[in-house]
C-alpha cells in the first residue's frame, strides 16, 4: 500500500487551513514564517520553539515561540536554555577537527597508537577483552558511525534497556554505518586518556569562547538555572530538565538557539579550519543503506535514500538536495527534538529547536518551508508529520521519487 504513495505528497499536503506551499514557492521568512511555525505548533501541541536562519554564513534571523514552563507560564525566549542533546556530537566533531588542522590527532591511526595501555585494560572497556577488533578503531571510524557497536551498551537492539548491559561489536569496524554514541565518547575517553586532552575545556576554547556562546556548557551550571526550558512528552507531561555533571561528547551539551546559531553559521563558513580540513570534515566516508537510523543495528538494508546519496561524515550526516550537498545533525532525548540542515554551496542552514517530543513531528514541513524543497531524509530519521500517523508504523517509503532524483 505504501508503495503506491508519493514521497512528496506526505509532505506536499497539510492541514486545510494552512495550505502547504507549492514546492516551486520561495522559502518564508518574517511574518509568513512566524504564522506558519504558529499554526504547526498548536496543530501538533508543541508548547515550545525556536528557529534560527542562517544565510551566506551569517546569522540572520533568531526567533523563540510559546513557552520554555507551561505551569509557570513562562516564555521561551532566544536566550533559554536547552538541551543540546546529540548536537552535542556535531560540535564535538568540528572541535576535534581543529585537533586535525594542528596536527594533534590522526584521523586514519588506530586508537591503539593513542592509549597508553590496550583498550580493555581499562575498566571501562573490559567487556572488549579477548576481541582484537578494538585495535582497527579510528577518529574516523568513531566520528562518522562505523563501530559495530550498538548505540550505547545498556540499550542493545531488540532487547530493553539494561544498565548492566556489556559493551560488544555486532559488526567488524569500519563496514558500515550504525549510530553510536558509545564510540562518540570513546573518541572523548581516547583524548582524555591517551592525549591529555579535557574535552570539556576543548569545548569551551575553541567553540564556546570563539564563537561567544556564553550560556553553553558541556554540564550544568547554576547561572542557567533563571532561563531554562523544561520537557515535555508527547501526551504533554512536564519532565524537567536534566542537569548533567559530566562532559559527555555524545550528548551532555546545554545551550541556547542563539548560541548554537551562531556555531552553526561558523560551521557553515568552515570558520576556524584550512579548507582541505573543512573538506576533510564534510566529506562522507560510508554510505547508509538502512530504511531507518533506528535501532541502530539489526534493520534490513534499503536502497530508499541512494537518490540522495545518503552518507555520514564526520559527526554529521550528508545528502545530496535539490540545491547541492547538505549536511545534518539531529539531537533527540525524551523532551527534546532539535535539528540543523545546512546547504552548502549557499552556506544555508536552519536550527530548530523544541522542548518537547512533538517538535519533531513539524520538522519535515519547516525544513522545506525555510529552505526550499530539500529531500532530507525525514522517514530515516523517524520525523514523521504530525498529521501522517500512518506513516510511522510503514515499513519502508518509495524506493524512489521523482522530486528527489537528482
Amino acid at each position: 500500500m505504501l508503495r503506491s504513495l508519493l514521497f512528496g505528497s506526505l509532505l506536499a499536503i497539510s492541514a486545510p487551513a494552512v495550505p502547504a506551499l507549492a514546492a516551486e514557492s520561495a522559502p518564508l521568512r518574517g511574518e509568513a514564517l512566524d504564522a506558519r511555525i504558529a499554526f504547526l505548533m498548536k496543530e501538533a501541541k508543541v508548547p515550545g520553539f525556536a528557529v534560527a536562519i542562517v544565510e551566506n554564513g551569517k546569522v540572520v534571523s533568531v526567533k523563540a515561540y510559546g513557552q520554555r514552563d507551561v505551569e509557570k507560564g513562562l516564555p521561551l525566549t532566544t536566550d533559554t536554555v536547552m538541551y543540546a542533546a546529540s548536537l552535542t556530537k556535531a560540535a564535538f566533531a568540528y572541535a576535534t577537527m581543529s585537533l586535525v588542522e594542528e596536527g594533534k590527532l590522526d584521523l586514519d591511526a588506530s586508537i591503539a597508537k593513542d592509549l597508553p595501555k590496550p583498550l580493555p585494560d581499562y575498566p571501562k572497556y573490559a567487556d572488549l577483552a579477548g576481541d582484537e577488533r578494538w585495535r582497527k578503531l579510528t577518529p574516523s571510524i568513531l566520528l562518522s558511525h562505523r563501530t559495530g557497536f550498538p548505540n550505547f551498551r545498556f540499550w542493545h537492539p531488540g532487547k530493553d534497556f539494561d544498565p548492566n548491559g556489556k559493551l560488544m561489536f555486532y559488526f567488524d569496524p569500519g563496514t558500515r554505518y550504525g549510530y553510536s554514541g558509545e564510540g562518540i565518547n570513546l573518541l572523548q575517553f581516547v583524548l582524555e586518556n591517551g592525549k591529555g586532552i579535557d574535552v570539556g575545556r576543548l569545548m569551551q576554547a575553541r567553540l564556546f569562547e570563539r564563537y561567544g556562546m556564553k550560556r553553553s556548557g558541556m554540564v550544568w551550571r547554576d547561572d542557567f538555572a533563571d532561563n531554562v526550558a523544561i520537557g515535555y512528552d508527547e501526551a504533554g507531561k512536564p519532565l524537567g530538565h536534566k542537569r548533567r555533571e559530566s562532559v559527555r561528547a555524545a550528548g551532555s551539551m546545554d545551550t541556547t538557539i542563539a548560541d548554537y546559531a551562531n556555531l552553526l553559521a561558523a560551521m557553515s563558513r568552515g570558520d576556524g579550519l584550512k579548507p582541505a580540513t573543512y573538506r576533510t570534515w564534510l566529506k562522507p566516508v560510508v554510505k547508509i543503506h538502512s530504511v531507518r537510523q533506528f535501532p541502530t543495528i539489526g534493520l534490513a538494508d534499503s536502497r530508499d535514500n541512494d537518490a540522495i546519496s545518503l552518507g555520514y561524515a564526520m559527526g554529521v550526516g550528508t545528502f545530496e538536495s535539490p540545491h547541492g550537498p547538505a549536511f545534518f545533525k539531529e539531537g533527540h532525548d525524551d523532551g527534546t527534538n532539535n535539528l540543523f540542515v545546512c546547504l552548502e554551496r549557499s552556506k544555508t542552514c536552519v536550527l530548530m529547536m523544541s522542548n518537547s517530543s512533538n517538535g519533531e513531528s513539524i520538522f519535515a514541513y519547516l525544513l522545506d518551508d525555510v529552505l526550499g524543497k530539500t529531500c532530507f531524509p525525514w522517514y530515516w530519521s523517524s520525523y514523521v508529520p504530525y498529521d501522517r500517523p500512518a506513516v510511522r508504523s510503514a515499513p519502508v517509503l518509495p524506493d524512489r521519487h521523482p522530486a528527489c532524483v537528482l
